[in-house]
């Protein structure tokens, strides 16, 4: 397997993880008196299910099936995982500390994949998404401290 499937499998599962973890954050704000943040959880959401289609439409151009689920790694450790407990409660800053914590474990994985041996079109939509992925942490971030 090239350093390009292996990082985008990789990149996959974290980019399902981020979007199902931001839609249900979302949805668990929507009614509450931090709607607003819900949209943006939303958007965000939208953004990483765009990232794992660009990603997996790479893929598919080189003829790698990236898109199949249960990767060692993805199955080790799942960075949305503590979303689970802040979801069962209604404390709309528990929810936004989960959504910290499970970005704060997406751009460790971009920064590991950027130090993979990728090619240049592969490293260039990684380095891009990185840098994204990067700014909606620290907007989550900046959310929980105006709370």
């Amino acid at each position: 397997m090239s350093d390009d499937e292996k990082v985008a499998k990789d990149l996959v599962e974290t980019l399902k993880d981020g979007e199902r973890g931001f839609a249900a954050a979302a949805e668990k704000l929507r009614d509450s008196d931090r709607a607003e943040w819900a949209t943006t959880l939303q958007r965000l959401a939208e953004q990483r299910a765009g990232f794992r289609r660009e990603i997996v439409g790479m893929g598919h151009e080189y003829g790698d099936d990236v898109d199949e689920s249960g990767s060692v790694a993805a199955s080790l450790h799942r960075g949305w995982i503590s979303l689970k407990d802040a979801l069962t409660g209604d404390d709309a800053g528990s929810v936004l500390g989960a959504a910290v914590t499970g970005e704060d474990h997406a751009v460790s994985e971009y920064e590991k994949a950027e130090k993979h041996d990728l090619s240049a079109g592969f490293r260039d939509v990684v380095s891009r998404q990185r840098v994204a992925v990067v700014a909606a942490r620290d907007e989550v971030k900046a959310l929980q401290l105006a709370d």
